[in-house]
């Protein structure tokens, strides 16, 4: 067993699983970044835009983590944390429980 850097655990996932379930991560990635782009502030004022920038910068920036983990063949769990709580402040549930899902996407 190899030492990994604590930032860069997750699930480790197969050559073979990658190449079959690619197409099926990328979506749910992409459905994320789409629908977080298409958010609005909850509330008016400064504050409340200052808050959703933050929360779709942070949506954004763990798609990103989990797709060069991906990339790199895990589910990154610091990504998948970052993105899922971002997408829960942004008031998307139900995309946020998708995406944790990713967790357990070899296992069908």
């Amino acid at each position: 067993m190899t030492h990994r850097d604590p930032q860069s655990a997750g699930k480790e996932i197969s050559a073979q699983d990658r190449a079959r379930l690619d197409q099926i991560f990328m979506q749910v990635i992409l459905d994320a970044q789409a629908q977080v782009q298409q958010t609005t502030p909850a509330q008016p004022g400064n504050l409340a835009a200052m808050f959703h920038k933050e929360s779709v910068s942070d949506a954004l920036q763990g798609c990103a983590m989990l797709i060069a983990g991906w990339n790199q063949g895990r589910v990154d769990e610091l990504g998948l944390t970052r993105a899922t709580k971002a997408l829960r402040a942004l008031g998307l549930g139900d995309l946020a429980q998708r995406l944790e899902n990713l967790r357990q996407i070899d296992e069908s």
